[in-house]
C-alpha cells in the first residue's frame, strides 16, 4: 500500500512541476514579447526627435512616472533604460532565445558586440546557466579567455578550451603553496562549479584513472568525456613550471588511452595540461604547437581585477600570435 501511495504522490508531484513549468515558460515568453516592443517602441518614438540624447532621456523620465502611476513597479527609468537597451541589442523578436529569463537578457544587454552577445546566449542556453554563472563568466571574460577557431560555429575543441582558467572558487590561497594532489581533491570538491568554468559538454569519468601495460602502471589525474566532441578528455595537473616532460607525459597518455580505453565510435582522445606557469618557449618548440589535440592552458587559483586579467590576455594573444 505504501509502494503504490509513493506512486501516485510522485505521479501527480511530475505533474504539478510541468504544469508550473509550462506556466513559468509561457510567463517568460510573454515578458520578453512585451519588453521587446515596448523597447521597439521607445526607440522609434526617440529616433523621429530633433535632439535623440535629450529628447530620449527626457521622454524615458516622462513615460517612467507615468507607467509607474497606472501599473506600478516596474517601470522605472532605470528599467526603462534596460528595456530600451534589449530592442537595440536583440532587434529581432523570433530570434530571442525563450530558455532565457528577463534577467539574463538584461545583464547581456549590456555588452558591447554583437559577437559577446550571441556567445553569452549559446552558452547561457546550451550550458543552462542561471544568472549568476552567466554573471560571472561576463565578469571573468569567458569570451575572450576562449580559444576560438576561425569557425566560431564549429564544434571543435578550440572552441571550448579556455586560457587562463579561473578556479578561485577552489579556495586555494595562491600565496601558499599547493600540490597536484590537493589542486586535484579541489576539483572533485567543487565538480559543479569547476564544470561549469571548464565548459559546455563535459561529463566527469573518472580520477587517477589506472591504465594497465604489458610492462607498467599509470594513473592519470582527471578525464572527462565531452559528448559534444563525442571524445575522451584526459587532464594533467601541474602545479609548477611547464617542461618538456609535461608535454611528453600527456602526449603518452592520448596515446594509450586512444589505444586501451577508446571506443570505435569515438572520436580521438583529447590531452589538456593545467599549470600554474607555462613557459610558450616550450609550448612552441614542442608537440603542443603540432597537434591539435594536445593542448596547455594555465590557471589562476584567484579572481583578479577585470583590468588584470585583461592585461593577462592580451600578453597570451601578443606571444601565440608572434610565435605564429
Amino acid at each position: 500500500m505504501e509502494l503504490a501511495e509513493n506512486i501516485l504522490f510522485n505521479s501527480i508531484k511530475e505533474i504539478i512541476l510541468q504544469s508550473r513549468l509550462r506556466v513559468f515558460r509561457m510567463a517568460n515568453s510573454a515578458l520578453l514579447e512585451t519588453y521587446w516592443h515596448m523597447g521597439k517602441l521607445i526607440v522609434e518614438d526617440e529616433q523621429q526627435g530633433k535632439h535623440r540624447a535629450d529628447y530620449g532621456k527626457a521622454t524615458l523620465k516622462k513615460l517612467s512616472k507615468q507607467l509607474s502611476l497606472e501599473f506600478g513597479k516596474g517601470f522605472d527609468y532605470t528599467n526603462l533604460t534596460n528595456i530600451r537597451k534589449f530592442y537595440l541589442a536583440f532587434p529581432i523578436l523570433d530570434a530571442l532565445r525563450q530558455e532565457l529569463s528577463w534577467t539574463h537578457y538584461r545583464i547581456i544587454s549590456k555588452l558591447d558586440s554583437e559577437e559577446k552577445r550571441n556567445f553569452y546566449v549559446n552558452e547561457a542556453v546550451v550550458s543552462n546557466w542561471n544568472s549568476r554563472v552567466l554573471q560571472r563568466q561576463i565578469e571573468t571574460l569567458s569570451f575572450e579567455r576562449t580559444l576560438r577557431s576561425s569557425n566560431a560555429e564549429e564544434n571543435n575543441i578550440q572552441n571550448l578550451i579556455k586560457d587562463p582558467y579561473i578556479f578561485e572558487f577552489l579556495g586555494i590561497s595562491p600565496e601558499t603553496s599547493t600540490t597536484e594532489r590537493n589542486l586535484e581533491t579541489g576539483i572533485i570538491d567543487h565538480l559543479q562549479k569547476f564544470l561549469l568554468e571548464f565548459g559546455k559538454g563535459f561529463a566527469f569519468v573518472a580520477r587517477q584513472q589506472h591504465i594497465v601495460t604489458d610492462t607498467s602502471d599509470f594513473f592519470i589525474d582527471l578525464v572527462f568525456y565531452n559528448y559534444i566532441l563525442k571524445c575522451f578528455v584526459i587532464i594533467d595537473l601541474k602545479t609548477g613550471n611547464l617542461n618538456h616532460q609535461d608535454i611528453g607525459q600527456i602526449d603518452m597518455y592520448v596515446r594509450m588511452y586512444d589505444d586501451l580505453k577508446k571506443g570505435k565510435d569515438d572520436n580521438p582522445t583529447i590531452g589538456i595540461l593545467l599549470c600554474s606557469e607555462k613557459d610558450e618557449t616550450i609550448v612552441k618548440y614542442s608537440v603542443l604547437n603540432d597537434k591539435n589535440h594536445l593542448f596547455a592552458s594555465k590557471y589562476l587559483l584567484y579572481l583578479p581585477k577585470e583590468e588584470e586579467l585583461k592585461n593577462i590576455i592580451e600578453q597570451d594573444r601578443l606571444r601565440f600570435e608572434l610565435d605564429n
